[in-house]
């Protein structure tokens, strides 16, 4: 049974949209380069967090959590460029992604202060 907000399964889903939505961007030398550049941190997170799960010690937890949300943060910056730029003409589809981005940002930064804060 999956949970409601697995967040294994959420950060799939968010790459995932990633790729079909990076897929769809304007063909140009801009639309190509902040394609290419938000497939790599868009996709990162899952599996980044996928390797978390395994981590050697709790500070080796918190660290590769900390690249998720680096990962999520640089994804958001991305997608407000794209969208600033208007890259990719389905801007509504653009904002659904980045409000996922925004929320998986809020979870991960607290999950990194909590596990810092229990790891004291």
């Amino acid at each position: 049974m999956k949970r409601k907000y697995d967040l294994e399964e959420r950060l799939i889903d968010f790459a995932a949209e990633i790729i079909s939505f990076t897929d769809s961007m304007i063909n140009s030398k801009a639309g190509n380069h902040m394609s290419n550049q938000l497939l790599r941190s868009g996709t990162s997170p899952a599996l980044n967090y996928g390797e978390a799960q395994s981590g050697e010690s709790r500070k080796d937890f918190i660290h590769k959590i900390q690249v998720v949300l680096k990962e999520l943060r640089e994804s958001r910056v991305a997608l407000l460029i794209i969208q600033k730029a208007k890259l990719h003409n389905d801007l509504n589809w653009l904002k659904s992604i980045l409000e996922e981005c925004t929320q998986l940002i809020s979870i991960f930064a607290r999950s990194v202060e909590t596990a810092k804060r229990n790891n004291l």
